[in-house]
């Protein structure tokens, strides 16, 4: 899927520290962004909407071929089941390339099984978060990780700007 101009004409502009949240439900993806910008999130949010997409995106191939490859998010938010590359595909991409391996990644995933669970931390996952059913509890679950990782969290040698 390729993307719009002004997605990429924003990827390339922006030097302010940024999350890309990598997520194939439409549906969740628009839910998660509005529970991340409840509080007036002071990152910005950037989306890919499969891994295949989060791959080019990362490692700056296809649309995206033009953009500074040392402008890194400041963590991923990965969902582990989704079509063309999944999740385990897209974190093992992540931590085998040294420009990358630094980004904090938390699976952002509705599933509960153990060896998922288990997988995502013998690939190198930072955190693992499983999406409550509960509309409130999403959205306090959400605001919290936003805060941590995205305020908090000091990531890849670099202070908060």
């Amino acid at each position: 899927m390729a993307a719009t101009a002004a997605s990429k004409r924003l990827w390339i502009m922006s030097g302010e520290p940024w999350a890309l949240l990598v997520e194939d439900s439409a549906s969740d993806r628009e839910l998660t962004m509005l529970a991340l910008n409840q509080r007036g999130m002071r990152r910005e949010i950037r989306t890919a909407r499969d891994g295949a997409e989060a791959l080019d995106l990362l490692f700056c191939r296809g649309d995206w071929q033009d953009r500074d490859p040392q402008d890194r998010p400041r963590v991923i938010l990965l969902d582990v089941n989704m079509p063309r590359v999944g999740g385990f595909e897209v974190l093992r991409e992540i931590k085998r390339h040294a420009e990358l391996a630094q980004v904090p990644v938390v699976m952002l995933t509705s599933s509960a099984e153990q060896r998922d669970l288990s997988a995502s931390y013998e690939l190198g996952a930072n955190s693992y978060v499983v999406k409550p059913v509960d509309i409130d509890e999403f959205f306090a679950t959400l605001d919290q990780l936003g805060t941590y990782w995205l305020e908090v969290n000091q990531s890849g040698g670099e202070l908060i700007r």
